[in-house]
């Protein structure tokens, strides 16, 4: 992906017009409000004071737009260059690296380290093959690369994409207790490298998941009447990122904020477009 380029927010036209030392006041303001950014080489960090008022941006195709008004950003570790990471590591964002620890695509750089007895079920959809989650010693030297890619790129946190294929028709006889094994590994073995973890959906384990990981990454909790399963990382003052996909934020911000949850409305192409729900 390229830098997209974007005009001046609003707020630049009228700080221009400040007088000296009310611009002075307010960029001191700014900068105590604001959380200290985690330096590069070690994992971000989630301040408990800020898990209800962070703004995130999750982009995984077009044009990345670096100016998007958003603290948090999730995206692709492939497509991201270093050049970006460090333009939004300079407007002090947090990065967030997506992996898909439960599944390899054909397409992916690294899909012929996986070996063909790890190989499961293939996604219609999507085109990706389940992996078996039991072989710890065959994805585990894969997965530690790829994280290793991230950090390499400046994200300081990762994010795990189907880490839920016990719940799915994988190919294997994965169970609930494989994949809680699996996906605590997963966890340990990000913090091993510098990196914060997270988890993308697989509800059903967030009760016992959530000791283990930093933050959440939650689609359409609001439409599926589930917000509720993620209030274990919410009441542990850890950020919760939601989006939905239908609907105005009218109709849902009342409910993901009152959780507590950071909430966009995103295209399902999770493009550059968002509009997020205010924070409270």
């Amino acid at each position: 992906m390229r830098i997209g380029l974007g005009g001046r927010p609003a707020w630049w036209l009228h700080h221009r017009a400040l007088p000296a030392g009310l611009t002075f006041t307010l960029l001191i303001t700014v900068a105590a409000c604001r959380p200290e950014l985690t330096p590069p080489g070690a994992p971000t960090s989630w301040p408990a004071t800020s898990a209800r008022h962070w703004q995130w941006q999750w982009q995984l195709d077009g044009v990345l737009d670096p100016e998007v008004e958003a603290d948090v950003f999730v995206l692709d570790p492939v497509d991201t260059t270093a050049a970006q990471t460090a333009e939004l590591r300079s407007r002090s964002r947090r990065l967030v690296c997506q992996v898909h620890i439960g599944s390899v695509h054909p397409a992916d750089p690294d899909a012929s380290r996986y070996p063909a007895q790890v190989r499961g079920a293939t996604v219609a959809r999507t085109g990706r093959v389940w992996l078996d989650v039991r072989r710890w010693e065959a994805l585990r030297p894969v997965l530690a690369d790829r994280f290793r890619l991230c950090r390499g790129k400046g994200f300081g946190a990762v994010v795990f994409a189907d880490a839920d294929g016990y719940d799915r028709r994988s190919g294997f006889a994965l169970e609930f207790d494989h994949q809680l094994t699996f996906n605590r590994r997963v966890a340990t073995l990000a913090r091993s490298l510098d990196l914060s973890p997270g988890l993308l959906g697989d509800l059903p384990q967030v009760a016992a998941l959530a000791p283990d990981f930093d933050f959440a990454v939650n689609e359409e909790c609001v439409r599926l009447r589930q917000c509720d399963k993620l209030l274990p990382f919410a009441d542990a003052g850890k950020p919760v990122f939601h989006v939905e996909y239908t609907g105005t934020t009218t109709d849902f911000c009342v409910t993901s904020v009152g959780y507590g949850f950071a909430s966009i409305r995103k295209n399902r192409t999770l493009d550059a477009w968002r509009l997020p729900c205010p924070s409270p």
